[in-house]
C-alpha cells in the first residue's frame, strides 16, 4: 500500500516512498479461523484447548477471533492437540502466526489509538469492500485535514494541541488505503452531515469540493440521503460493513460508540445490516444526483 502526502489544500496524493504492508489484523483473523476449524474438526472444546495452553476459554475465543497475538508455544501445543502432525502444515500455520505478530504502521500511534479502534484501523487497511452509512460526519476516509481537525476537537475538547495533531495525523494516514490497489468504498452520507459547517464555512466548502473529487475515483461510490426522504431504516446511527477477499473471513459490521465499538460477525446480524445498507442505497440519491446536491449545498454554504 503506498503512502500519501498532505497537500496545502488538505488533499492527498501518492507518495513515491516504499510501499507499506496492510498490517497483521487480517492475518491474525485468518490464523484464528484456521485454529478454530482444526479444533472443531478434532472435536475439542474451547475449555479443553484453553487447558492445554494453560489459559482460559476466553483466551481461546480471543485467539480464534484474531483479537490477540500468538505465542509459538501455544500454537504448537494447539496443533498437537488437534492432531496436526504434517510438518509442512504445522510450519505454514506457525509462520503465519509469526507474521501476524508484526506491528502495523498504526502502532506508532498507540498513545492516541484505543484498543477497540486499533482493530478497525487494521481491518480497514486490508478490506476489499467497505460499505458505510454516516449520519453526522463526513466519513473519515474522505475528510480534509481542516475538517478532520474540527471533528477531532469536538470529541477531545480538553486535549493538548500536540494530541490533537497526533489524532488528526492518524485519521489522515488512514486515507492511504484509497491510493494504489484500493478497496471499493461505497458510502451513503446523510444530508445533515453535509450541512453542518464544521471548521467554518470556507473549510466546509473545501470539504464538500473534496467529496466531489473523491467520488470521481473509480473505486468510490458516493450517495447522499436527502432530507426529503424522511425517515429510513438506518436513522438510528452510523455503521460500516467490511468484506475481505480471504474466504475464511466473514463480513464484519462495525458500530462505533463514544467509548468503544461493536464488531458483529454473526450471520443474522450481518444479513440484517446488509439489508439495511441495500435499502439505503436504493432510497438515497444516485451518484449523479448526489453530486448535483453537493454542488447545490456548496453554493448555499
Amino acid at each position: 500500500m503506498v503512502s500519501v502526502i498532505e497537500q496545502s489544500d488538505g488533499r492527498f496524493e501518492a507518495d513515491s516512498g516504499p510501499p507499506e504492508a496492510a498490517g497483521p489484523t487480517v492475518l491474525r483473523m485468518v490464523v484464528g479461523s484456521q485454529l478454530r476449524t482444526l479444533r472443531e474438526a478434532a472435536g475439542i472444546s474451547p475449555d479443553q484447548a484453553g487447558y492445554e495452553i494453560r489459559a482460559s476459554r476466553s483466551k481461546i475465543s480471543r485467539l480464534e477471533h484474531g483479537r490477540v497475538g500468538f505465542k509459538d508455544r501455544d500454537v504448537g501445543d494447539l496443533l498437537t492437540l488437534y492432531g496436526v502432525t504434517d510438518g509442512q502444515q504445522r510450519a505454514r500455520v506457525l509462520q503465519l502466526a509469526q507474521q501476524a505478530n508484526n506491528q502495523g504502521w498504526w502502532a506508532k500511534y498507540d498513545d492516541v489509538l484505543p484498543d477497540w479502534f486499533e482493530t478497525y484501523v487494521g481491518l480497514e487497511q486490508a478490506t476489499s469492500l467497505i460499505r458505510t452509512y454516516e449520519l453526522q460526519f463526513i466519513p473519515g476516509l474522505f475528510q480534509t485535514a481542516e475538517y478532520a481537525r474540527a471533528v477531532t476537537m469536538l470529541g477531545h475538547r480538553g486535549a493538548s494541541a500536540e494530541e490533537i495533531d497526533r489524532r488528526v495525523s492518524l485519521r489522515l494516514k488512514r486515507q492511504q488505503v484509497l491510493v494504489g490497489p484500493a478497496p471499493r468504498v461505497w458510502a451513503v452520507i446523510d444530508e445533515s452531515a453535509l450541512r453542518r459547517p464544521l471548521g467554518g464555512r470556507e473549510s466546509m466548502r473545501a470539504q464538500l469540493r473534496y467529496l466531489i473529487d473523491v467520488a470521481a475515483l473509480p473505486h468510490v461510490t458516493l450517495q447522499v440521503m436527502p432530507f426529503e426522504r424522511g425517515g429510513h431504516s438506518a436513522a438510528g446511527g452510523s455503521f460500516a460493513i467490511l468484506r475481505f477477499d480471504e474466504a475464511d473471513l466473514p463480513d464484519i459490521v462495525y458500530i462505533e460508540q463514544l467509548t468503544g465499538a461493536l464488531y458483529l460477525d454473526a450471520r443474522p446480524d450481518v444479513d440484517h445490516y446488509q439489508e439495511v445498507m441495500n435499502s439505503l442505497s436504493i432510497e438515497a440519491e444516485t451518484p449523479v444526483e448526489s453530486e448535483k446536491l453537493l454542488r447545490k449545498i456548496i453554493r448555499a454554504t
